[in-house]
């Protein structure tokens, strides 16, 4: 058990609270990661707050015009009313066709209707209850968001196979990937997850490495073995350079063999910049599933929803559509994602302009909110907090040696002087430890 929830569970022992607790609360504890960093640094991070994952201009979250314009115009139909528990039925058509638009290779025909999730991590946690049992495991990239560690290792009493999906080289370590995929194919099943672009990395692997990707769950499943294949597709569609595809890899996945599943978990949040509406959709491909096949799991995915939140926000699902159906969006998004793009351009030459540092090396990124630095021979947690104590700058400490800086969130003019400000620091600090 986390000593997180050991320490919590002795404040609570021998109270009403304690002896209530089920096997799965006394597992639960809220952890010094994302969320917990955010909020100290939302305090002292004066000069940048590099922490969470949302666009910011001069201070301001990106908004859409029309989500702006249309937050007191829903009927009360759209604004208090019960949404179904798959979610309203144009907003998951509507997400089907702009994924399909996104995805041209995509065959409509071939996967599930998308269903409504109030948010992704909502998605995940849906299908760890479907597909991750007790004593099972997922592959995933070593780092990850730390929330996975909660949905699937604490709810789900799911082990995570950390994998360093990103080495010393430029890229992807695929032989590493290859070698836990073939490992638990000795199982029969493999459960992986592939989240790009990456949270924390800011990575999204280039066309011939999904490629390779796309081999490596192929030959496992020619081989005899279920595979599982999650695509948390969070940021979909951030992706700064020409040789990365432009589609998901649910697309590669979800027509691939009879014994590959494929899970695609995406939504707006990210997309259009809409982060507090709460609200995704998670879609099935499988070439070895029919329509009848599809709406059976659907129907399973909608106990897991009702079970659990009963249904998405209703205003959130309207408030989008409206989005959707709204001429200044396109427009819109193109000069956020040219303004994102424009940090991203700006990181990367300050990273090129000063190579080689002695504390800090920068895991490949190329797309996305984020970049992560691994820590050479100083504690990514005492660095962020030399940041935000002494400097004002927010970061996350993930792990022992992974510090995430969201450029997402840091205005253009000051992003060299904060990625100074970082660089400085940590090099004083490596001088200080030797």
């Amino acid at each position: 058990m986390n000593p997180l929830a050991d320490e919590l569970n002795t404040v609570l022992d021998g109270t009403i609270a304690g002896r209530l607790l089920s096997n799965l609360g006394r597992r639960f504890y809220f952890p010094k990661g994302i969320i917990a960093q955010s909020a100290e640094a939302k305090k002292s991070a004066t000069l940048a707050n590099g922490t969470i994952g949302m666009a910011y201009s001069k201070g301001v979250p990106l908004i859409l015009s029309a989500i702006a314009d249309n937050m007191a115009a829903l009927s009360p139909e759209e604004s208090v009313a019960y949404a179904p528990t798959a979610g309203v039925e144009k907003a998951r058509t509507v997400w089907r066709d702009l994924m399909i638009q996104k995805n041209p290779s995509l065959d409509p025909e071939k996967i599930s209707l998308p269903v409504v999730v109030p948010g992704l991590t909502s998605g995940l946690s849906c299908m760890a209850d479907l597909f991750l049992s007790k004593g099972g495991n997922i592959i995933a990239s070593d780092p990850c968001w730390d929330n996975y560690s909660l949905i699937f290792e604490v709810r789900r009493g799911t082990q995570i196979i950390g994998v360093p999906f990103f080495d010393a080289g430029p890229g992807l370590d695929l032989n590493a990937i290859e070698a836990a995929v073939n490992k638990a194919a000795e199982t029969g099943q493999v459960r992986i997850i592939f989240n790009f672009p990456n949270n924390p990395s800011g990575y999204a692997p280039t066309i011939s490495e999904e490629n390779a990707l796309v081999n490596i769950i192929r030959k496992a499943a020619e081989n005899g073995s279920d595979v599982l294949v999650v695509c948390d597709d969070a940021y979909f569609g951030l992706f700064y350079e020409e040789n990365i595809s432009k589609e998901s890899l649910f697309v590669r996945f979800a027509n691939l063999h009879e014994k590959v599943l494929a899970v695609k978990i995406d939504g707006p949040i990210k997309e259009d910049y809409v982060w507090g509406l709460r609200m995704g959709f998670l879609t099935f491909g499988s070439k070895g599933l029919s329509t009848v096949h599809y709406d059976a799991m659907v129907k399973k995915l909608m106990g897991a929803i009702r079970s659990s939140v009963s249904c998405a926000n209703t205003p959130a699902q309207y408030l989008m559509l409206k989005a959707m159906e709204d001429k200044r969006t396109p427009g819109e998004k193109a000069k956020y994602f040219e303004m994102m793009k424009r940090r991203y351009r700006l990181v990367k030459s300050f990273i090129a302009e000063n190579p080689d540092h002695p504390v800090l090396k920068p895991m490949p990124f190329n797309s996305g909110y984020f970049m992560s630095f691994r820590c050479v021979g100083v504690d990514a947690e005492t660095l962020r907090q030399e940041l935000l104590a002494k400097h004002g700058i927010g970061a996350i400490a993930l792990g022992e040696y992974c510090l995430r800086v969201a450029f997402s969130s840091i205005d253009e003019e000051k992003i060299t002087e904060v990625y100074r400000i970082i660089y400085d620091t940590a090099k004083q600090l490596g001088e200080a430890d030797f």
